[in-house]
């Protein structure tokens, strides 16, 4: 089988009449439509659907197995490796599948915006509204940047080219293939975007800790004084919402990198989760879908066209995908200083973790190898009742590398920095899901000004006799009693059952981390089952 370098590729696909270069907005609105495949929705934004794949597709990820990484990649479930031969030929299969087609589309961006190190990227699509996913999502060249300089990745997405298991070596028709060594990601058989922002944030997992750069899947933004906050967590938590405050400048919602200079969004746009989204509850999502935005699988009304966020018909997880520049209360360019808060967001469903914890070093660094949260009903198809679980560093799919690279990292910053690290449950109050009541968010937002504005450093706490956590005894806005979970149930042998419950399932998960160190290992909860 012929070898491949990317510089090839990039001569023998972006060089054919049929490749449509870094089109603006509307060039893209228009060939959209003219193609059918998308409409356009009564607030300006392009509606479209992604098929049988409305979500990412875990099992058909692969990276190439090669002498470039293979001694780096952490292989596994997660990080599945497969034969340079059989990228070589899906390769091949899918540069004469764009041959054909009457037009394609490449975008030429960057990843990371701080200039020192981002990441030269071109994206090549077969259809049109992924190459606009693409120009919202990454970071857009300003006016008179040179646009012909060698991409450091190329994406390549074919979404109709199916693969075919039994003669292409992968798992189902679907495939997202990383190769480090040609710098190339090849993407087919799926139309969800989803996959061309998460492959990107894949490989600057792998590339950024390599330059001392902590890569990061949280939010992040700055106090009118030029304080920086980070929020990690998983979906359902509150990361979105509670990132979003008219008295911070958000610097993004997703994806960062930690540098020796300060944090650094990754991307140049948002892809939130539109899932019963109203003007009242998250105004700056509702106003930022506008023109030149992304709606995925979001349903319209067929006349009016007005989006009905509400309707799950096609899947929970719609979409929406637009620029920071959408948004009024930004950082431009999405850069800031050292973060002096970080927060852990969890939705704990058995409603025994306290609402609001201040962590120590060590167990910033369990907590952040747990990844912990609940997964609520209504977050995925089939989940009816609330499950455990567990996502390293909070972004376990996405990790290249050891969990332990990241959490050293992160240790190594709070130290440096002097970073305050903060445990946020907004889950459930007064007993578990189905009994107890959602905390209020109105508290979760008083406890995240105490902690953000120092007003916890000082104050008195009390160590969980289970988890070990610091728990403050008094947060401004919030009842005293809501912030020891014991209080808030009737039923206090009900509440100590579950709350061991649960420090059992933090102790088994941890099993998989037996390289930590004795100080993390004993940062997790006192309690030991027998």
């Amino acid at each position: 089988m012929k070898t491949i370098e990317q510089s090839s590729f990039v001569e023998q696909i972006l060089a054919r009449k049929n490749v449509q270069h870094n089109l603006s907005v509307p060039q893209l609105v228009e060939k959209i439509l003219s193609r059918k495949e998308g409409v356009l929705t009564a607030t300006g934004a392009v509606q479209a659907t992604t098929g049988k794949y409305t979500g990412r597709s875990p099992k058909d990820k692969f990276i190439v197995q090669d002498e470039s990484c293979e001694q780096l990649i952490d292989w596994g479930s997660v990080n599945q490796p497969i034969q340079e031969e059989v990228f070589d030929h899906l390769y091949h299969k899918v540069v004469e599948h764009l041959k054909a087609k009457d037009e394609i589309y490449a975008f030429n961006g960057f990843a990371g915006a701080d200039q020192k190190y981002r990441l030269p990227i071109q994206v090549i699509n077969e259809y049109a509204w992924h190459n606009l996913f693409a120009r919202q999502l990454f970071i857009r060249p300003t006016e008179g940047e040179a646009l012909d300089q060698q991409a450091g990745f190329t994406v390549i997405s074919a979404p109709s080219f199916k693969a075919n298991p039994k003669t292409d070596g992968t798992n189902s028709e679907a495939f997202v293939i990383i190769s480090f060594k040609h710098q190339v990601i090849l993407i087919g058989g799926t139309e969800y975007a989803g996959e061309i922002k998460k492959s990107i944030f894949s490989i600057m997992n792998y590339l950024l800790p390599n330059n001392n750069i902590l890569s990061m899947h949280c939010s992040a933004n700055v106090g009118q004084e030029g304080d920086v906050a980070l929020f990690f967590g998983l979906s359902g938590t509150g990361k979105t919402t509670l990132s979003a405050d008219p008295y911070r400048r958000l610097i993004g919602d997703d994806e960062h990198g930690w540098s020796p200079n300060g944090v650094f969004n990754i991307e140049g746009g948002c892809y939130a989760k539109c899932i019963n989204l109203s003007e009242e509850k998250e105004p700056q999502i509702f106003h930022a879908i506008r023109f030149g935005s992304v709606l995925e699988n979001v349903m319209l009304d067929e006349k009016s066209r007005i989006p009905n966020y509400d309707d799950t018909s096609l899947t929970e997880n719609t979409r929406a995908a637009y620029p920071l520049e959408n948004i009024d209360n930004i950082v431009s360019p999405s850069v800031a200083g050292h973060p002096n808060t970080i927060i852990f967001l969890t939705a704990d469903a058995s409603g025994t973790l306290p609402p609001i914890s201040k962590l120590s070093k060590e167990q910033a660094m369990y907590h952040f190898l747990s990844g912990y949260t609940s997964k609520l009903a209504g977050t995925e198809r089939g989940v009816t009742e609330p499950e455990a679980t567990f996502s390293t560093c909070f972004g376990a799919p996405f990790l290249p590398l050891a969990p332990s690279t990241y959490a050293k990292m992160l240790g190594e910053k709070i130290d440096q920095y002097n970073s305050n690290v903060f445990l946020i449950n907004t889950g459930w109050t007064g007993g578990s899901y189905g009994v107890g009541e959602r905390i209020k968010l109105s508290y979760t937002r008083a406890m995240v000004h105490a902690a953000l504005e120092g007003e916890l450093n000082t104050v008195d706490k009390i160590q969980d006799d289970i988890f070990g956590l610091e728990v403050p005894l008094h947060v401004p806005g919030v009842p005293d009693d809501v912030l020891i979970p014991k209080n808030t149930w009737s039923d206090k042998e009900a509440f100590e059952l579950e709350a061991k419950k649960l420090a059992t399932k933090f102790h088994e998960n941890f099993t998989k981390f037996s390289q930590a160190s004795k100080e993390i290992m004993e940062a997790g909860p006192i309690y030991q089952p027998k």
